[in-house]
């Protein structure tokens, strides 16, 4: 790799126009996730830059116009003339989609930006962007506009400011300022909260970086650098967990144009949680680097139980679930050609990085198991599998025991599952009601051909907290299961799912909202490709009903009352529902179950380890961090304005 870089060196793949035509084809929404990934593309230039070695810091800024600021100390875009598109190398990277130097593989070794569409894209769907860079002792400045053609429509991207020398400076980088356009994203603002997570996982990814995040609306400012990388990465996300040991064991190593970064911890919990990157980009559904790095650590401890005779001569060896449980690992792949996979393109497709993983892990692990007191470690993390293979049994004997209760199960179904009439699974619907009362006004109100109901009699088991044969153990879960016919844990297969839509149905009360989480934990920890794969949704029933003679609206939530109110005039009478139970089955229908009316949150895993997390401390057993947080987004203060102002 060269620390030349000229415009010579910037690939040209396409060009540039249909962006603002079509730009869910090029960020994937306009949505939040969309609004910001405009800003990740500017932000994953300086990653790049930083990452092969040049600069150190990044920092963001919201300013009060809605703009963002994005501004590196790297080396500058390059300003000279592109060869063959004769403008300069700003004007090409800001103007041509999928042009850049990390094409290159001399200026970016890795490059995370591969996985999006370049800075062009955030141009083009930008009221303005403006460039200035400092490089070869100048600084230089750039403008563009997204302005009316001569044919009525808007063109993203235009020069109107062609790039001008400004001054001198003895620095290097590049400050990237744009404003989105709220013809395409409408009023939407940066969120400091979004933008400090994933500031803090790429801080987390690249230990040589600091990023800063500044909101000049709030005066909010954070700060992330981690010199331990992802084995910080790894003690952060096992808090509010018991470790059972100090300090992950971190493993690194490169084989040409292939690095991999390994961190590993292990819990007193009982299930894996594997957090994996490639360039990055967060793999949420694995990959064949994963698969890699479980094989890895499965062989070695192995060689290693036998090698000390913990695994006497005629005992089998470990499973590699065995070696999972309580585990959360850490993989930070860094590589070249990537072949992204599945459903949102999250999953690692390319063969040869099973290989290099494998074979960089055990090197890895090896070389850990010969350092001083690592005996220790491993010993730990033996009698952990050791257990595990235990439970393993335990858990093997209640799926048997649960496969022969299957017909009584299947049998119970009957009396609590009211089944749909459709074989169509991509139409069937699965609501999980809250009680009997509730379930009884969804089962007369359905749609009898596509939506099946089933009420839950009292709250199921917080599967957090619990092996997976006490999970097993648990009515509630086990008529889910049935209900659903996937399995669970290792034994899940996504395609006998019955349903498409699986809908959480509860009151809009503090035991609702229990017993949505308890489902959820459930869900996230042995189900997990329910959520990845978009079928667990939230049904969102109504607060109030409005109504006088002539006016019936219903109300889903605080905010929004008012309004209605006052668009019913005088004389209306506001209906507080307490609980599903209160509306009869018309109702019901009407309001949360009708594909044309109702309203479903889809559960989405965006950031899986925040979402990991936000599980273990709502769920798990650190009551310190649950107060913490509730103590943080609770609001203490408010006031029951219905009692105050509807009562009458």
């Amino acid at each position: 790799m060269t620390s030349k870089y000229e415009a010579k060196d910037i690939v040209v793949l396409e060009g540039l126009d249909a962006v603002r035509l079509r730009p869910g084809m090029y960020i994937g929404t306009t949505g939040p996730k969309g609004f910001h990934h405009i800003l990740w593309e500017i932000v994953d230039n300086s990653i790049d830059e930083i990452s092969s070695g040049f600069g150190s810091t990044i920092r963001i800024t919201l300013n009060q116009d809605g703009s963002a600021t994005v501004e590196d100390d790297g080396r500058g875009i390059p300003v000279d003339i592109h060869p063959t598109m004769k403008k300069s190398g700003v004007e090409v990277v800001y103007t041509t989609l999928h042009a850049g130097g990390k094409f290159n593989t001399s200026n970016y070794k890795f490059s995370g930006g591969l996985h999006g569409v370049g800075a062009s894209v955030t141009n083009a769907l930008s009221r303005w962007c403006d460039v200035t860079v400092n490089r070869n002792g100048k600084i230089y400045n750039m403008r563009f506009e997204s302005l009316e053609g001569e044919d009525g429509k808007i063109h993203g991207g235009q020069v109107v400011k062609p790039l001008t020398e400004i001054g001198k400076s003895t620095l290097t980088g590049t400050k990237v300022t744009f404003l989105p356009d709220d013809r395409i994203f409408g009023n939407q603002q940066f969120s400091f909260e979004t933008i400090i997570k994933r500031a803090r996982e790429l801080a987390f990814l690249n230990k040589n970086l600091k990023i800063e995040i500044f909101d000049k609306n709030t005066e909010n400012y954070e700060c992330f650098h981690f010199e331990g990388g992802i084995a910080d990465f790894a003690k952060y996300l096992a808090e509010g967990k018991n470790s059972l040991y100090d300090e992950p064991i971190y493993i690194e190593q490169e084989d040409n144009d292939f690095k991999m970064e390994m961190a590993l911890i292990y819990t007193d919990s009982y299930t894996e949680n594997c957090f994996s990157y490639v360039n990055n980009i967060p793999t949420t559904e694995g990959g064949t680097h994963e698969t890699g790095a479980r094989s890895a650590i499965t062989k070695v401890f192995n060689d290693y139980a036998r090698s000390i005779n913990f695994l006497k001569e005629k005992e089998l060896n470990f499973l590699g679930e065995d070696f999972r449980e309580g585990l959360t690992l850490v993989l930070s792949v860094k590589m070249n050609n990537v072949q992204f996979e599945g459903q949102t393109k999250t999953k690692l497709g390319n063969p040869e990085a099973r290989v290099k993983v494998e074979t960089l892990a055990i090197k890895g692990l090896q070389e850990f198991l010969k350092r001083k007191n690592s005996d220790k470690v491993a010993g730990i993390i033996l009698e952990k599998a050791k257990g595990a293979a235990k439970t393993r049994e335990a858990a093997k004997r209640a799926k048997e025991l649960s496969r022969a209760q299957k017909s009584a199960d299947n049998f119970n179904l009957v009396g609590k599952l009211a089944a749909s009439y459709s074989k169509d699974r991509e139409k069937a619907e699965l609501f999980i009601v809250e009680g009997d009362s509730a379930g009884g006004s969804a089962k007369q109100g359905r749609d009898r051909s596509f939506q099946a109901i089933l009420p839950l009699r009292g709250k199921p088991l917080n599967a957090e907290k619990k092996r997976i044969d006490q999970v097993l153990g648990n009515e509630e879960i086990r008529t889910i299961i049935s209900a659903l016919e996937t399995g669970i844990g290792e034994d899940f297969d996504i395609s006998s799912l019955r349903y498409n839509k699986v809908i959480i149905l509860s009151d809009a009360d503090q035991d609702g909202a229990h017993i949505r989480a308890i489902l959820l934990t459930f869900f996230y920890r042995y189900m997990r490709e329910l959520i990845t794969d978009g079928h667990v949704f939230i049904g969102l029933p109504p607060l109030y009903k409005v109504s006088k003679k002539g006016f019936e609206e219903y109300v889903y939530s605080d905010a929004d009352l008012p309004a209605v109110t006052s668009k019913a005039g005088k004389g209306y009478n506001v209906q507080r529902y307490k609980g599903l139970g209160e509306m009869n089955p018309d109702q019901l229908f009407e309001t949360t179950m009708d594909p044309e009316k109702r309203t479903l949150l889809q559960v989405t895993i965006d950031d899986a380890a925040e979402a990991e997390k936000m599980v273990v401390t709502l769920m798990g057993d650190d009551i310190e961090a649950r107060k913490d947080y509730i103590s943080k987004h609770a609001n203490f203060d408010k006031i029951d304005e219905f009692m105050e102002e509807y009562k009458s």
